[in-house]
């Protein structure tokens, strides 16, 4: 505030010199005496003139200049446009005349009509003279005989704005006139000049002295402004403005200054420690004259912060400026407004830490966290048993759990976290959950209702010195979900209404969240049940693969990954890999049907290209069928599907757009064989492509799914060269723990996709377990087949299973030297069951019949239906084979020796499988 006065302090004398020539005495002075001159110049020098001229010329000129002032005139075309022009024209006509000392001034249109005139009888009349010249745009004089004698007239044309003439106007004189008025004008006008300008010099001397005095040289602009900040200071601003001089006495007050103070009118001129009604300290920094910012001083009942500065600086008098400000109100409005602050920057925490994850009692625990300890010193949130387990809460607070505890000091009396509650009705907790309106209790030790829950417990809650609650319900789409409860100590005051808003606004803030929590859990529990019931429980029993397998849901919920393990006819097995994009119940269902569909498919026993068409087929079917009722097809789908043949130690598989296998030889190397891709399932209209391997025992399959590779982090080639890292050099290693050291390697966290994992192991059936024999196609051969059928039995102490495979051999054997085509190939194979194939060149399949009494045949594959524990076909390159297998005993059932007992020697006496017939 000082600063606005340091412009007004005097100015030294050298630039009142320099500036007495712009000055407002200065201005007036050169004015006056100007105008004085000029007018007595112009007078004088006009006489002068008319004095050498006769008295036509005079009164000529005087009329031309006259008619000519009178056309330019504003106005004049704005009154010839009226309907009555002589209405508006006659008495400016008339005034004009009287003023310019002219006989008449007359205004007429184009055809010498007058509009005006100084007799009002000639209005409406002919023009007395010569129109012509003027009409072609000229000044024209002349002598005439008019309404008034002998006169000088001169006629002017009056022209619009396109230069057009739209009427005329005519001013003149009497000749005997003229000579008269010059001579009663000249001693009248030179007299008058001469005593005007005697006393205009000396007046505009004297006041000039004056306001040079009183105005200190200003400009006229320097004196608007400082009388414009004066007006302010004294009279706008909202603060106390104090002028102090040197001695202590106050020179000005402005009118702030005088209510904040309560001086009295007369207050200027007395000595400031003096001045009634001020605090000594304020009076004494008055007097003093120091520098002060922001000093508050009590004034009554009210608190100023005074701001004090010297006015010397720069050539100024001596004194100090002082300002006065209200901050009573601030204070009050500060401390508020702080509170408010802090209460949005809680609710903005809320909003970014509350609801960070789907997980019910995650979420839980944020909202007890943020609170503590700016809002409350201990928070507990209780929810429905049924919440934490996504399900719809009771309509009572009973099977109450609390989920989460938080407060500024761990040994706090309030229950733990894991409790089960059942509020009575008295209690805030109950009614606030039975009502949803949020219940303050700001007196603990005197309520009563809170403490039939637990007394013991409620008389440590208030001996630790918890004084109020807040129990907001926590309610989220019409649903009371639960309760979150606000406890005060000693470090806060008691909770107010105020705080009842606050309160309601965090909980709703974390009700959505927790209610988003329920059910997602709800259908994370949905889709991990249906999940489990559609991968494999178990894995199947079959010696020709040592199997070991995981399968990682995503962080966000079930998917689509799939595997399977099918044990086929002829102790073969094949494996399946599948990937199903997208998660949740949709992926998950569908992969249930994919799984479906290749068990259905495998026991047909098609070749991995044929089943892949097949699954093709159906997926494309689906998507089809889906779109169109839902719009909620596979949309992507891929899979592995490969046979392994423990007897030939033959791996055949096929794919459809997804990732090929790994190979871990036994010696440890690794190697990626080279599968023909084939499209992802539903596209169609490309055939798929097998590849067939020779495996050594030993080897090991590792199927998987691109959950465990690709990763956002990295490329696909990165992932694959992490997982050879993983299988290379670990020769011997189980597939076991072949899982276990993938994992570690590729995912050290929880995967954000599906990951499938299936190694496979590869046995070899030993030969002391097959025997073949290449039949004639003879029905004489039949009986030697028998024979050595009946032989390899006894050699596997098989004999009690004799009859019924010789039965069923016979069959066989009959259909394919009658009905099939060479050459015909017997193989009898011991595994966990026994089997008994026979295959021939020919690809027509046999059909059961049901034969009639009379029928001679069509009773031989209904026989083997009957004995065998099942039967089937399977077609090959070469033609088909005809299969059946009996079930052995649990005694029987010899395992097949792992890989790491390949020592052990073969029985001598079936060294050799192969017997002639």
């Amino acid at each position: 505030m000082a600063n606005r006065f340091a412009r007004f302090r005097h100015f030294p004398v050298k630039r009142l010199i320099s500036k007495s020539t712009r000055s407002v005495a200065g201005q007036v002075l050169v004015f006056q005496v100007a105008l004085v001159v000029l007018l007595v110049a112009c007078g004088v020098f006009a006489l002068i003139l008319q004095s050498e001229r006769d008295t036509s010329a005079e009164a000529t000129r005087r009329s031309t200049a006259v008619a000519q002032t009178f056309a330019h005139s504003p106005g004049v075309l704005a009154a010839l446009r009226t309907p009555d022009p002589s209405k508006i024209l006659q008495p400016l006509t008339e005034a004009a005349r009287r003023a310019a000392g002219v006989d008449f001034i007359v205004v007429m249109d184009t055809e010498g009509i007058r509009y005006t005139h100084p007799l009002p009888d000639r209005i409406g009349k002919r023009f007395v003279g010569e129109i012509g010249p003027s009409l072609a745009g000229k000044v024209y004089v002349e002598s005439v005989n008019g309404p008034l004698g002998r006169e000088v007239q001169a006629t002017v044309p009056i022209e619009n704005a396109d230069s057009e003439v739209v009427a005329l106007v005519s001013a003149g004189m009497k000749v005997k006139n003229v000579e008269s008025q010059l001579d009663r004008q000249l001693p009248i006008i030179l007299g008058a000049g001469a005593g005007a300008l005697a006393l205009s010099t000396g007046v505009t001397a004297l006041v000039g002295r004056r306001l040079r005095r009183q105005t200190h040289s200003l400009a006229p602009d320097e004196m608007t402004l400082m009388h414009e900040h004066h007006d302010t200071v004294l009279h706008s601003v909202r603060e106390g403005v104090l002028i102090v001089a040197a001695d202590g006495r106050l020179i000005l007050a402005n009118d702030e200054a005088r209510r904040l103070l309560e001086l009295p009118p007369d207050v200027e001129g007395r000595p400031v420690s003096k001045l009634p009604g001020l605090d000594p300290e304020t009076k004494a920094l008055l007097a003093s004259g120091r520098e002060a910012t922001d000093e508050v001083h009590l004034a009554g009942e009210r608190l100023l912060a005074v701001n004090q500065r010297p006015t010397h600086r720069e050539g100024g008098p001596e004194g100090t400026v002082v300002t006065l400000r209200d901050s009573t109100e601030l204070q009050a409005v500060t401390g508020r407004a702080e509170v408010a602050r802090e209460r949005l920057r809680l609710l903005y925490d809320a909003g970014l830490r509350i609801g960070t994850t789907l997980d019910v009692l995650r979420t839980a625990d944020e909202l007890a966290r943020v609170p503590v300890p700016r809002f409350a010193d201990f928070v507990t949130v209780d929810l429905a048993d049924a919440v934490l387990h996504g399900e719809e809460p009771a309509p009572t607070a009973t099977d109450m759990r609390r989920a989460a505890v938080c407060g500024i000091q761990d040994d706090h009396p309030l229950s733990e976290q894991g409790r089960l509650f059942d509020y009575l009705p008295s209690t805030p907790q109950a009614r606030g959950y039975g009502s949803g309106r949020s219940q303050l209790v700001s007196d603990l030790p005197a309520a009563t209702g809170w403490r039939v829950q637990d007394p013991e417990r409620a008389t440590a809650i208030i001996d630790y010195g918890i004084h109020s609650l807040i129990t907001a319900p926590i309610q989220a789409r019409g649903v009371v979900l639960g309760v979150a409860n606000f406890w005060r100590a000693r470090h806060h005051e008691r909770f107010n209404e105020e705080d009842l808003s606050l309160a309601e606004e965090l909980v709703a803030r974390a009700a959505i969240s927790i209610d988003n929590a329920r059910r997602y859990t709800r259908e994370h529990a949905l889709a991990v049940t249906l999940q489990r019931s559609l991968l494999p429980q178990a894995m199947p029993e079959q010696n020709a693969l040592d199997i070991a397998y995981r399968y990682l849901p995503a962080q966000s919920g079930v998917g689509g990954d799939w595997f399977d393990v099918i044990p086929l006819p002829g102790s073969r097995v094949a494996l399946a890999v599948g990937d199903v994009v997208g998660h949740g119940l949709h992926a998950a269902a569908t992969m249930g049907r994919l799984r479906t569909a290749v068990h259905n498919f495998s026991s047909l026993d098609l070749p991995p290209d044929e089943l892949l068409s097949h699954l093709d087929d159906l997926v494309g079917s689906i998507d089809q069928h889906e779109a169109a009722e839902s719009a909620a097809g596979v949309v992507g789908a891929t899979c592995l599907y490969g046979i392994y043949d423990p007897v030939t130690r033959r791996y055949v598989m096929a794919r459809a757009g997804h990732l090929a296998p790994a190979l871990v030889q036994p010696d440890g190397t690794v190697t990626f064989p080279d599968v023909p891709a084939g499209p992802p399932l539903g596209l169609g209209g490309m055939p798929f492509q097998t590849a067939e391997l020779c495996l050594a025992e030993g080897t090991q399959l590792v199927l998987y799914t691109d959950g465990l590779i690709e990763d956002r982090s990295r490329d696909l080639d990165v992932g694959m060269e992490l997982l050879r890292d993983a299988l290379t050099g670990h020769p011997g290693r189980a597939p076991e723990e072949t899982c276990q050291d993938v994992l570690a390697s590729l995912l050290p966290g929880r995967p954000k996709d599906d990951v499938a994992l299936l190694v496979a192991r590869t046995r070899e059936l030993p030969p002391d377990r097959i025997a073949e024999w290449d039949v004639p196609p003879d029905p004489a051969a039949v009986a030697g087949m028998r024979d050595a059928v009946s032989q390899r039995l006894e050699a596997w102490d098989l004999s009690e299973f004799g009859f019924t495979m010789e039965l069923i051999l016979s069959e066989l054997v009959t259909n394919a030297i009658r009905y099939g085509a060479g050459p015909i190939h017997v193989r009898l194979i011991r595994d966990r069951t026994l089997i008994c194939e026979v295959a021939d060149g020919s690809s027509t399949s046999p059909h059961l019949r049901y034969a009639a009494t009379t029928d001679e045949g069509g009773r031989g594959l209904f026989l083997v239906s009957q004995m065998a524990e099942r039967w089937g076909t399977r077609y090959t390159p070469q033609g088909k084979v005809i299969w059946a297998e009996q079930a052995l005993p649990a005694a029987l059932r010899q395992p097949v020796p792992t890989p790491a007992d390949a020592d052990t020697p073969p029985d001598e006496e079936a060294a050799d499988p192969k017997t002639p017939t």
